[in-house]
């Protein structure tokens, strides 16, 4: 099989790491009989510099002509100064909206080679965790209205949040399928104590659950959850919330894996067709130094290649091959212990590939 891929390298560390990942799709490609016909396009810093804007129409174009997308990362103080609709992380939110990724799923989980690495407690690190985060990825108030006005102390500016019930239905559905291959337990995240966003939210998941017989359903309200993530993660088998609280606790859950450059996402719709990136930035202080970790990226590429592509024991491989490489000892600078010998963005990915 032949598979069209969108590359999207964007700005900072995302050359590096994407090229890391490319190239272990290749190696994958040739030991299954795959071949990846790779395309790259603009978006992000690179774009405004190149073309003036962050989002060019041919990115897009060339994204829905592909059979899946991988993302680098984008921005960087070089592009702090513009004004909001030409930062490059708007070319998160357009890319998301003309794909229509309503769904992000972010696992979390804490291998065993790396609980040293974690911030906790030992008595907490060493029961482990394997979390999967289900955020919504087209709505909320990333989406809704905003602006300024004239208020009662003056100029203020406002963001609004907006959920519709079909919107809801449809991310908690992909939280129940996607326990029911796990274990079986779904956290749903909200404010209903305050936001009558959250009331529907928190309403409608429970009505979406009647449909699950054999999957447990839990409210927890967001602070409370921002906290139990540090004090007993295992608790969690999957997380369902809205985009902002996904945002918030998805980066919380990845500093307590032990780094954000191991975690992988997967941005989803109802088609095969979907984007796959690292959760962490462009890290502009590192770029270009080559010791950036490409695990996360490599991570995003072996999603890819199980929900876009249907090819499961590929995916495993790629796993499975980091996983190797960790319990051998093998540490990037973000993973390695103060003092200890690292390897470069190129040396991981080859250690990795030599375990395909």
């Amino acid at each position: 099989m032949n598979y069209n891929i969108a590359l999207l390298r964007g700005d900072g560390i995302g050359p590096e790491i994407v090229d890391s990942a490319v190239r272990v799709l290749h190696a994958i490609g040739q030991k299954y009989g795959h071949s990846f016909t790779c395309t790259p396009y603009l978006i992000g810093g690179a774009a405004i510099d190149a073309v003036g804007e962050p989002l060019p129409k041919e990115t897009v174009e060339g994204c829905l002509k592909s059979d899946s997308v991988l993302l680098g990362a984008v921005g960087g103080p070089k592009w702090d100064s513009l004004p909001g609709n030409l930062r490059p992380e708007k070319a998160l939110l357009g890319i998301r909206a003309a794909l229509g990724l309503f769904t992000n799923l972010r696992p979390a989980r804490l291998y065993p080679a790396l609980k040293d690495a974690c911030p906790l407690r030992e008595s907490v690190a060493s029961s482990g965790f394997d979390i999967m985060i289900v955020r919504e990825l087209t709505g909320g108030i990333y989406f809704g209205d905003r602006g300024y006005r004239e208020g009662k102390y003056g100029e203020e500016a406002y963001d609004t949040e907006c959920y519709s019930r079909f919107e809801i239905e449809r991310i908690a559905r992909v939280a129940f399928e996607t326990a029911k291959k796990r274990g079986s337990k779904v956290t749903s995240i909200d404010k209903a104590n305050v936001l009558e966003t959250s009331r529907l939210w928190r309403r409608t998941v429970h009505e979406v659950a009647k449909e699950f017989d054999g999957v447990e359903c839990v409210d927890m309200l967001v602070d409370n959850a921002a906290m139990q993530l540090v004090k007993n993660p295992a608790q969690f088998d999957v997380i369902v919330t809205s985009n902002m609280f996904g945002d918030i606790l998805s980066d919380e859950a990845s500093q307590i894996t032990g780094s954000i450059g191991m975690l992988p996402s997967a941005s989803l719709n109802e088609t095969s067709r979907g984007l796959y990136e690292p959760i962490h930035g462009s890290a502009p202080d590192i770029a270009g130094k080559g010791i950036a970790n490409p695990i996360a990226t490599i991570l995003s590429a072996a999603m890819m290649l199980r929900h876009s592509f249907s090819l499961a024991a590929e995916a495993d491989d790629i796993e499975n091959a980091v996983d190797s490489a960790l319990n051998a000892g093998l540490r990037t600078a973000d993973i390695a212990e103060r003092g200890a010998d690292y390897l470069s963005t190129s040396q991981m990915t080859d250690e990795i590939i030599k375990r395909l």
